[in-house]
């Protein structure tokens, strides 16, 4: 199969030319496009989200051997959540490349987290099936780069720690609403405040309302660090 140009450009962002150009088609096609003869890459994506949960398990166990699972569990989800994945999908434009249907294209589907996440996983099993593990390690080694090396001791979801932190206080949980929804609807901004029992607050601003209540309880946190 030939590549198109773009495709062609991809490849060098990412540093691997495809020995099976037909597996990188495939990562990039999008369910809202594929059809009997252009299969979509649900099943890539299925395959490359264990690929990179292994290879991070394994780095992560070999950068910290003094680590216990308790630590290691929440520097993982952090390395391999669906918003991790997009960033890194930003970083290397894979949006460009995606193959989607006219729906898809109108409504920005290729600045959706989702998709996204999805076709950076999906691109992660397509190098493996065409070049073995290995290869495939040093892809995701390389473009998680300096993530895993800064993983945050505790890197556990900011709403998690903030409901535990309130808690231990005696406190309800957190309450958390939307205070804005602004932008066109296929490129939404929220700003959600997240408030505690006794009064204290903070905000965060995203392109979903999950990421935003993220944000705002983070906010919230480093607030009461400072207090």
């Amino acid at each position: 199969m030939k590549l198109s140009k773009h495709l062609i450009a991809f490849q060098a962002r990412i540093g691997h030319e495809f020995a099976e150009p037909d597996l990188l088609v495939r990562a990039m096609t999008h369910g809202s496009i594929a059809s009997d003869t252009r299969p979509d890459n649900q099943r890539l994506e299925f395959l490359g989200d264990r690929v990179l949960g292994l290879v991070i398990a394994e780095t992560l166990m070999r950068d910290d051997r003094m680590a216990d699972e308790g630590q290691l569990a929440p520097r993982f989800n952090a390395l391999v959540r669906k918003e991790t994945c997009a960033d890194v999908a930003r970083e290397i434009d894979l949006g460009a490349v995606l193959k989607l249907g006219k729906s898809e294209q109108v409504t920005g589907g290729r600045r959706k987290m989702a998709l996204l996440g999805d076709g950076l996983e999906a691109l992660l099993a397509a190098v493996y099936l065409d070049a073995g593990l290995q290869t495939a390690r040093e892809l995701i080694l390389r473009l998680w780069g300096e993530r895993i090396s800064t993983v945050a001791v505790d890197a556990r979801d900011p709403k998690t720690t903030l409901q535990e932190w309130a808690q231990a206080r005696g406190m309800s949980p957190p309450d958390y609403h939307v205070a804005e929804r602004s932008g066109p609807d296929h490129a939404p901004v929220f700003r959600v405040a997240a408030k505690l029992e006794d009064g204290r607050e903070a905000e965060g601003r995203a392109t979903s309302k999950r990421a935003a209540e993220q944000a705002a309880a983070r906010a919230l946190l480093e607030g009461l660090n400072h207090e």
